[in-house]
């Protein structure tokens, strides 16, 4: 067993060796720096982030590295050493009406006050390939850069006057915290919302997908999509007030979506909504129609029996670091439960066979 054992840790040691020598890769080329990754591959490191939840675009480009790309296994490490920092207490809630928008658009109304701004966009891009990139060509710098910087009131704020669409909740609550408390069923609005977050992007997109198709007849207009950095302000006891401790770049959905009233509520538009880190808008945008499909019951509809709909199903299977554990580790050695399994088959097997010899003999 002692022989055995060691064995095993110098294959394990030896396949460290071997990981760390496939990252590096080819020595004749440049290594790859934390800031390029930062720098150049930003939509990959907000989505380290949103789903990791600690926002640190240089941890965040760092656990790219060190996973070879493989996002859920960076996400897994940023999460891991997230749980090592202290807490000091919590920030203010941030106010995303004063945020310096880099873009904003909205699908329902054209005319703004502060304007749609396009921003860093692939929506008007042809999707062919830029071979310029290949041969490290320059790109040219944009015409105008400026953020919209003033405070820029949400479109839902223009249907509101009219009363047409239902009020924005105001509960001054403290939420449960997700990264502290496991998830537990049935899970209110606030934990839903942290849940789909830092869900994984592909399965949040199948199931928003999903109401688009009719398994939630969830038919919404995007009714502002902005990204943009907001302050984070912080209450210190000893001082009186709140100070800036710095500012994170956010992305928030909000979608507008059909709604026939009921016995208490007349015929108005529903919200869903979405905020994520950084640049991430489809994931904010899936967020927002999965939020509306999950609100069904709070609102009096029907439960038609799509997935979106079911709490359970969609927040215990969208966090991709559980399901990779779950997942990976039929990998690994299940030697006693397989040996079992093998008995049972044999003897299964060999029962069958004595009774086909005895009916035959019959």
């Amino acid at each position: 067993m002692y022989v055995a054992v060691k064995g095993g840790e110098r294959a394990i040691e030896n396949a460290h060796a071997w990981l760390a020598e496939e990252r590096r890769g080819d020595t004749s080329v440049a290594e790859l720096s934390v800031e390029q990754i930062r720098e150049q591959l930003a939509l990959a490191v907000n989505r380290v982030m949103a789903e990791g939840s600690l926002y640190d675009p240089d941890l965040a480009s760092l656990a790219i590295k060190q996973a070879r790309g493989d996002l859920i296994e960076a996400i897994f490490l940023i999460r891991a050493y997230r749980t090592t920092l202290p807490r000091f207490g919590a920030s203010l809630p941030v106010e995303t009406g004063k945020m310096a928008c880099d873009r904003r658009i909205s699908a329902t109304f054209k005319d703004l006050p502060g304007g749609q701004v396009l921003g860093p966009t692939f929506d008007y891009t042809h999707r062919l390939l830029d071979f310029k990139l290949a041969a490290d060509g320059e790109v040219p710098e944009a015409a105008t850069r400026e953020a919209v910087s003033s405070d820029v009131p949400h479109v839902t704020e223009f249907l509101n006057h009219e009363g047409l669409i239902e009020e924005a909740p105001h509960d001054d609550t403290t939420p449960p915290d997700l990264t502290r408390e496991p998830l537990e069923m049935p899970a209110e609005r606030a934990l839903r919302l942290q849940a789909l977050t830092r869900a994984d992007e592909g399965f949040t997109l199948g199931m928003a997908y999903s109401t688009q198709r009719g398994y939630a007849r969830n038919h919404a207009f995007v009714g502002e999509l902005r990204i943009g950095s907001v302050p984070v302000e912080m209450e210190i006891p000893e001082l009186g007030f709140s100070i800036e401790i710095g500012e994170v770049t956010l992305t928030e959905c909000e979608t507008v979506n059909q709604f026939t009233g009921s016995k208490s509520e007349p015929p108005q538009f529903t919200r869903g909504y979405g905020l994520v880190f950084g640049q991430t808008e489809r994931k904010a945008i899936s967020m927002a129609l999965v939020d509306r499909a999950l609100r069904w019951e709070e609102l009096g509809e029907e439960d038609e029996g799509a997935p979106a709909q079911d709490a359970e199903f969609v927040l215990y299977h969208a966090d991709n670091i559980q399901a990779t554990g779950f997942l990976e580790h039929i990998k690994l050695p299940h030697y006693v439960d397989f040996q079992a399994e093998l008995e049972l088959v044999r003897k299964l097997r060999e029962e069958a066979g004595t009774n086909s010899v005895s009916e035959a003999a019959e």
